[in-house]
C-alpha cells in the first residue's frame, strides 16, 4: 500500500468527509460547514485533489431503478496460474460491464466479481456464454445477493492511520 506524504490536518479531514457526503458541495457550502472561507476551502480541495486522495466525483445511480434487478457475487478459479493466463482473464473482466467490481483474491478461488444484471436469463449468458468458456476459466460459482444489508465506498476517516 502507497504511502502518500500528503499531510492532513483537521480541516482536510473534515473537507474530504463533507465532499464524501456529497461530492456537489460548491466551496462556499463546504467551507461554511468545516469553518473556512470559500478560497481556503478551494485552495485545500484543489490540494488534495493534486495529491491523487481525491480521484473524481461522480453520480450514483440506481441499479433498480435502471432495470437491473439482480446483484451477483461470482468466484472464479483459472485453469492455469500463469501470467497469460490472468493477463486473458482480467482482460475479459475490463470488457463487461456487467462486472462492476473485481478483485484477485486469495483462498480456493482466483477472482471475486461483483456483477449487475436485469433478470436471470442474463446472468446465465454472463456465466454460460462468456465466463465459463472463456480459455483462462476453469471453474465459476455465482451467487444471488438477496438483501443488500450495507452498500457504501465511503473511507471511515475517523480511523485515519497516523504517520
Amino acid at each position: 500500500m502507497p504511502h502518500n506524504p500528503f499531510s492532513l490536518d483537521g480541516f482536510d479531514i473534515r473537507l474530504l468527509a463533507a465532499l464524501q457526503e456529497n461530492g456537489r458541495l460548491t466551496n462556499q457550502e463546504a467551507g461554511e460547514r468545516i469553518g473556512l472561507s470559500p478560497s481556503q476551502c478551494s485552495r485545500r480541495r484543489a490540494a488534495l485533489e493534486a495529491a491523487g486522495l481525491i480521484q473524481g466525483y461522480h453520480a450514483q445511480l440506481s441499479s433498480e431503478a435502471l432495470g437491473f434487478r439482480l446483484l451477483v457475487i461470482i468466484q472464479v478459479a483459472l485453469n492455469a496460474h500463469n501470467g497469460d493466463n490472468a493477463r486473458r482473464f482480467r482482460d475479459l473482466v475490463a470488457r463487461l460491464d456487467e462486472v462492476q467490481e473485481a478483485y484477485a483474491v486469495t483462498g480456493e478461488n482466483d477472482y471475486q466479481l461483483k456483477a449487475v444484471v436485469p433478470d436471470l436469463k442474463d446472468l446465465s449468458t454472463l456465466v454460460n456464454d462468456v465466463l465459463l468458456p472463456h480459455e483462462s476459466v476453469a471453474r465459476v460459482h455465482s451467487s444471488i445477493v438477496l438483501e443488500r444489508i450495507k452498500e457504501t465506498s465511503r473511507l471511515p476517516l475517523r480511523i485515519l492511520p497516523h504517520g
